[in-house]
Parts: structure tokens; sequence; C-alpha cells
């Protein structure tokens, strides 16, 4: 007796079976991640407060990177000046700015990339303050860029275009010194020049320009590098002589090329 083949019931699937599995996969993962992510976010948090670095490595830092040239108790060597008063301030500028550590001996530090983090060098900047109490961070709000930008305008110009330019571009001083521009400055940093008086500048006291006259300059300062230059090319800002350079090579030598062709033509 032949058996019988039992047949499967077939169902047939909703076409829209497949397209809710895949969401419901989807929707799974991302709340995985999501939760994921949020775990690792807490935990980086929680790394980088527990690495707070303190006077402690700040004072491991200036060992091991400053002490060389200006001592281990800050007491300055022949290779470089003592910074008993400098303060943290200063501190900051020189280093963030890259002017320190120093690359080569010369007429002047210049500036370049900092070799430290931010981090490190506030910490190295809160020993020099423990060691060598000196000026310190202004308030915020004198770096907000909100005072009187003419006023500030002016102040610059009758203290600082003779060496910086009247455009801040910069300028020669003497013995292969220079005055740095200040289109990339921050304002802390024009705020610490002033205080502090790195290299080549004069210190700017409160008897020579108040609190308030600091704000003024800076704040003209920021509107001028956020301002858009409507004259097209400035070359650099420099002044007359570089445009009459340009004038006298490119102008004068247009005018002579053309008599030197309408002579050639007419021959």
């Amino acid at each position: 007796m032949a058996r019988e083949k039992k047949r499967r019931s077939s169902g047939r699937r909703s076409p829209f079976a497949a397209a809710a599995l895949i969401g419901a996969g989807l929707m799974i993962t991302g709340a995985v991640y999501a939760g994921a992510s949020a775990a690792f976010a807490a935990t980086d948090t929680q790394a980088s407060a527990s690495t707070q670095l303190t006077v402690e490595d700040g004072e491991k830092l200036f060992t091991a990177n400053c002490a060389t040239c200006h001592g281990l108790d800050l007491q300055g060597t022949p290779n470089g000046p003592s910074l008993y008063g400098v303060g943290e301030l200063a501190t900051e500028f020189q280093v963030a700015t890259g002017r320190m550590p120093l690359q080569a001996q010369g007429p002047q530090a210049p500036q370049k990339e900092p070799q430290f983090t931010q981090e490190q060098i506030e910490a190295m900047a809160a020993y020099v303050q423990s060691i060598a109490p000196g000026p310190t961070y202004p308030d915020a709000h004198l770096l907000d860029g909100e005072g009187d930008v003419s006023k500030g305008a002016e102040l610059f110009r009758v203290n600082c275009a003779m060496c910086h330019n009247v455009a801040a571009a910069g300028g020669a001083l003497t013995e292969g010194k220079y005055a740095p521009g200040l289109a990339d400055t921050s304002a802390l940093h024009m705020y610490a020049a002033m205080v502090t008086g790195p290299q080549n500048m004069p210190v700017f006291g409160d008897m020579n320009l108040s609190d308030e006259d600091k704000r003024d300059i800076i704040s003209a300062l920021l509107f001028q590098q956020e301002s858009v230059q409507v004259g097209g090319a400035s070359l650099g800002s420099l002044g007359p002589v570089s445009e009459g350079l340009f004038i006298w090579i490119f102008g004068i030598g247009a005018l002579v090329a053309i008599t030197v062709w309408i002579t050639a033509k007419s021959n």
C-alpha cells in the first residue's frame, strides 16, 4: 500500500514581515549603541576629571623642560633669567605662544606651535605662581571685546602703533628684533603682553593704561580681526613703502613694456 505523503500546510507570510523584523533589529541595535555611548562618555568624563593636572604635575613638567635654563628654584642661570615675580600670566603667555621653551638663542624668541597641551601649560603656570607670585589672569569682562572700540583704536595708535603698525600688522625694530603682528593674537595674550611686557615690549601699568583702557584696546583689536577688508588685497597693510614698491615694479614696468611694444610696432 503506497504511503500517503503528508503535505505541509504552506502558510503565506505577510509582505511586511521582513521589513518589520529589520526595523526591530535596527531599533534594538540603536538602543544598545546609545546606551553604550552614554556609558563610555560618562567614563571618559570621570577619567578626565580624575586626571586633572595639579601644581605637583606642573613642577615635574617645569623640572623636565625649563629648569635647565631657569634653575630648579626659578633663580635663573647664565642661560636664562630668573622667574621671581613673573607669575602665571607671563608663564602661560610664553609657553602657550610657543616662545618657550626657546628654540635657539637669538635676538628674539619667535612664536611657534606650543609643545604642551593647555592643561600642561596651566599646570606649569600654577607652579610658577606658587613659587614666584606675579601677575595673574584678568577678570573675564576685560577680555569680552565689548569695550569702546573707537577709544581703543585711538589708544592703540598712541601707545602701540609705532611698533606694531597702525594696522597691527607688526613691524621691524632694531638689531634683528621685531614687533609681531596681532591678527591671530587672543584677547588673553593681548592683555598678558600689556601687563608683563614680554621681550622688547614695555610694561603698561595702571598709571599708563587702566584696566578699562586695556579692555578698549583689546576690543579694538578683536574688532579689527573680525572686520572684512573691503579694499581687496592689503599687501600686508605695511603702508606706502610696500604699495609704492608694487606700483614702481608693476606700474612703471608695464609702461616701459607698452612703450617698447609701440616702438617695435611702428618700426
